[in-house]
């Protein structure tokens, strides 16, 4: 069973590691062979991040070469489409690949149809903005990481649709200590372009992280939002694979805000799911599959405002123990739920249906 995955980004992308390239171990055990062609790579992610900028003429070698990995589909049973074959160009390739015969499964995490149909670009809106549906629909199998990106592919006219978490491997993650702490950690995980959303909330951490002698840990922000929590103990930590596991282990409490708008209900609570398996209880906006982890889990609060953010931070600085009870359930959930090594399986499945699924379903 052979497979050309066509992935956005290398490993360092996080949606490409999480969604595709950590199945891939299992996938080779039942006896997959998956060919990965990322369409951006490490350089090009590295000036994105460092200095949010995109190379036109770089990007231009980028397509090339993905359109000459293209003209190999044949070679494989199954085409795997992480989101869009070429992000801002018409789905030429996905109806290409529909006309030709060739199946091929598209994978979300992100409401990235949002990009075109939201687009303050009224020209992007009117050539763009159903390209995600045309891509949805010519699919065999649209992946979707909840239901939000699930009612998006079912409106499209997709003909099959799965919903698969963002999960973690469990493994990789060890509960903490349950033991009472001196000074409790509030921590947030993610990057300089999701930074914004704790900046949101500052006011909430002033009057207590002084009276629970609480600090802040976040891990993957750029170093200058410190001056955004005056008189707060803020650490700032770079992200890496290797060490993110361990960083969230220290935290005490692990909070994802995130403002109510149609691109943050795309988002699949990939943070809460990390938080959980490290047995961290949880405080998250009320905002797409935020609610149904946390309710269903039964591992944190929610938040819908400053004002709210303030009241759940000091439940559960001053309540170590329910900060443990929350934790485990959390981490409960990971295990039965939202962890590889349940989900693996579940994508083994749809991809292998995918390659013999009846053309009349």
């Amino acid at each position: 069973m052979k497979i050309l995955l066509l992935s956005k980004y290398s490993r360092k992308g996080a949606s490409t590691r999480l969604r595709l390239l950590q199945y891939l171990p299992f996938l080779e055990t039942e006896g997959f062979q998956v060919t990965v062609s990322s369409l951006f790579d490490d350089q090009y992610l590295d000036q994105l991040y460092q200095h949010g900028k995109r190379a036109p003429l770089r990007m231009m070698r980028l397509y090339l070469r993905r359109l000459f990995v293209l003209l190999s589909v044949f070679r494989y049973d199954l085409v795997w489409v992480e989101k869009e074959i070429f992000p801002y160009m018409p789905a030429i390739a996905e109806r290409m690949l529909d006309s030709l015969g060739k199946r091929y499964v598209v994978d979300f995490d992100d409401a990235i149809f949002h990009n075109y149909d939201l687009s303050e670009n009224s020209l992007l809106r009117q050539v763009l903005g159903r390209k995600i549906d045309v891509v949805m629909r010519c699919a065999t199998c649209v992946v979707a990481g909840n239901d939000y990106l699930a009612s998006r592919a079912k409106t499209s006219g997709a003909v099959r649709i799965e919903l698969v978490p963002t999960v973690v491997d469990a493994t990789r993650y060890s509960p903490t200590d349950s033991s009472p702490v001196v000074r409790p950690v509030i921590g947030w995980i993610g990057s300089p372009s999701t930074q914004r959303y704790v900046v949101d909330i500052a006011w909430a951490f002033s009057s207590l992280c002084q009276k629970h002698n609480a600090r802040l840990l976040l891990v993957g922000a750029s170093a200058n939002i410190t001056s955004e929590f005056p008189g707060l103990d803020v650490e700032v930590v770079s992200w890496s694979e290797e060490s993110e596991a361990e960083l969230i282990a220290q935290m005490d409490i692990g909070i994802m805000p995130l403002p109510d708008g149609s691109w943050e209900k795309g988002k699949c609570g990939y943070k809460l799911i990390q938080y959980m398996a490290c047995g961290v209880p949880v405080i998250a906006s009320p905002v797409g599959v935020n609610v149904d982890i946390v309710a269903a889990s039964q591992c944190g609060l929610l938040a819908a405002n400053v004002a709210e953010w303030e009241v759940a931070l000091d439940k559960l600085l001053e309540s170590p123990k329910q900060r443990l009870q929350l934790g485990r359930a959390g981490r409960l959930a990971v295990e039965n739920q939202y962890s590889l090594a349940v989900q693996a399986p579940v994508l083994a499945r749809i991809l292998a249906q995918s390659m013999t699924v009846s053309e009349s379903i």
